[in-house]
């Protein structure tokens, strides 16, 4: 079939025309707006509850110390700060106003003597977190008995093992991985692959909605098809990179202003570049590919059996990306499909978050990604141009690519 194009528009304007359509059309589209929300506000209050749960320090156990065992408040503070435990001495007058304290629950353990054990008084059990700081404050009581019978000063010493600690000699290499990278990966996974897969199907959805309401054949009156498929692609793009960029900011803005960068190795600034750039490949290759597979049928219904093929090898990366990168992302498998075209697009933004990769490698992954889309393009629009205006049951590939097009 051949149809007659009576338009001086040029190229570049019959493009924009299309994208400016497609733009208007789906910001009007209460659906996409909605997902868009739904989006910000998940990845919004996951920051808030990191920041919150993050940032609370857990309350610090009161013991209380009895005027005759007041020489062992500082060792036991140093104990409990080796260990971890967030400790308040409270001194006490005599140990009936302590137990009198441990009653009433201000104090939670009340040290009543040193001489000759280390001896507490509880309300039911010693808490579990100064379990081990006072089964070692008990040896270290018990040590320095000894050394005072040998002649020497027992505080010196306790204070002395207190903060003792190993020396540690690591003949591997240690993780550099933090919790807010693999956060941050995981992240990234998701939501590329969320939005790859709502815009590829956004513009699969819209050649057979054109398609069913013959709208298309007016289109084709006035531009050329391949006008018409890159408009679209162009357009959808724009609007699933905007929704990408929105939740990317509201994203590195939470996690900014609950400070939860401020101890990590996490490049925030070069990770979300990089969403946004893998975003943009991924999102060339798969809209090209399933704007041409979408051509082939007429029915909504039909859709889904067309591009299915595709939604399965998208799915495949990202399962990995999301299951084994964030743990191992110098697994042979991951390395090796994070340079591969249409794998890359999930595997290697979770790898740039987790600092796995140089930026040679990031580079050349993406150079053979952009490798593929001159060939994605003549494929695509070929079979666009011979399938867009066929009506009826599904149109083989076969035929489309070996039809004579329709004055592209």
């Amino acid at each position: 079939m051949t149809t007659t194009h009576d338009t001086d528009l040029s190229a570049g304007a019959a493009v924009r025309l299309v994208a400016g359509r497609e733009i208007s059309t789906r910001l009007r589209s209460k659906p996409f707006l909605w997902t868009t929300l739904a989006l910000v506000a998940a990845v919004v209050l996951a920051g808030v509850v990191a920041g919150l749960v993050g940032n609370r320090e857990p309350d610090p156990q009161v013991v209380g110390v009895v005027a005759d065992a007041s020489d062992v408040a500082d060792p036991l503070v140093a104990t409990a700060q080796a260990a971890g435990v967030p400790v308040e001495v409270r001194d006490v007058a005599d140990t009936a106003e302590g137990e009198d304290l441990v009653t009433s629950g201000d104090v939670d353990v009340l040290v009543t003597g040193v001489d000759p054990e280390l001896a507490v008084v509880v309300q039911d059990d010693v808490p579990e977190p100064l379990q081990p700081v006072l089964a070692s404050l008990a040896q270290q009581v018990a040590l320095a008995g000894a050394v005072t019978d040998l002649g020497g000063d027992p505080a010196e010493v306790a204070s002395q093992v207190a903060g003792a600690t190993p020396s540690v000699t690591t003949l591997g290499s240690p993780p550099q991985v933090d919790g807010a990278q693999i956060i941050a990966g995981y992240l990234a996974g998701i939501l590329l692959f969320i939005g790859l897969m709502t815009a590829g199907q956004l513009v699969a959805q819209g050649v057979v909605e054109e398609k069913t309401s013959r709208v298309v054949e007016l289109l084709l009156a006035t531009v050329r098809p391949w006008h018409l498929m890159a408009g679209k692609v162009l357009g959808i793009g724009i609007i699933g990179l905007a929704q990408v960029a929105l939740v990317v900011l509201a994203g590195g803005g939470t996690a900014w202003a609950f400070g939860l960068l401020d101890t990590t190795t996490l490049d925030l600034g070069a990770t979300a570049a990089w969403a946004l750039v893998w975003f943009v490949i991924g999102f060339l290759m798969y809209a090209l590919l399933l704007a041409a597979l979408a051509a082939l049928v007429s029915r909504q219904e039909d859709v889904g059996s067309v591009i299915s093929p595709v939604l399965f090898v998208m799915g495949i990366p990202y399962v990995l990306a999301i299951s084994v990168t964030p743990w191992d992302p110098d697994n042979a498998l991951v390395t090796a499909l994070s340079f591969v075209p249409f794998c890359a697009p999930m595997i290697m933004p979770v790898r740039v978050a987790l600092g796995a990769v140089e930026t040679w490698e990031i580079l050349l992954a993406a150079g053979l990604s952009l490798a593929l889309v001159p060939f994605l393009v003549w494929f695509a629009g070929r079979v666009y141009a011979n399938a867009v205006l066929h009506s009826g049951g599904r149109m083989k590939l076969t035929d489309a690519l070996r039809g004579t097009p329709t004055a592209v």
